[in-house]
């Protein structure tokens, strides 16, 4: 296992076991670049609170992993995301939607490139439709 896949354990860990963000952000370096379906997050602490939001929004969360994958630097995971909506979801806009209580479980795809044991650029894809019809935020989703 080289740098790349142990930083991405590591991160994986910190966000859906017991989530320690202190852990979280110390898997990724000052500068780090996180793209996501929500934008563009720069910076470490930026990207720490990006994902306090959303593990405040699904504290229960947990990680199924479907594949891992290392190539020089760089690491990819792909698998599902799930857990239950039991805190408020933060929108993009900064506006603050209340606590559904629904599950979820999205397949989604994580790609991190690590220098000097940290993050420096991340990339997070998942299908924003699908996670909102989950939790039933959508027009004609399923109750």
């Amino acid at each position: 296992m080289g740098q790349a896949r142990e930083v991405m354990d590591r991160l994986t860990a910190a966000l859906t076991s017991g989530t320690d963000l202190k852990a979280v952000m110390e898997c990724f370096a000052e500068d780090a670049v996180a793209v996501t379906p929500d934008g563009e997050v720069r910076g470490r602490e930026n990207i720490g609170e990006y994902w306090r939001q959303m593990t405040d929004a699904l504290p229960d969360s947990a990680y199924e992993s479907a594949y891992k994958y290392e190539a020089g630097d760089t690491a990819f995971d792909e698998g599902f995301f799930t857990g239950r909506n039991t805190g408020p979801l933060v929108l993009p806009s900064g506006e603050s939607l209340e606590p559904t209580h629904r599950d979820v479980r999205v397949r989604g795809c994580d790609v991190a490139t690590v220098r000097d044991g940290r993050i420096v650029s991340y990339r997070l894809y998942f299908d924003q439709l699908d996670f909102l019809g989950q939790l039933g935020l959508l027009p004609n989703a399923p109750v």
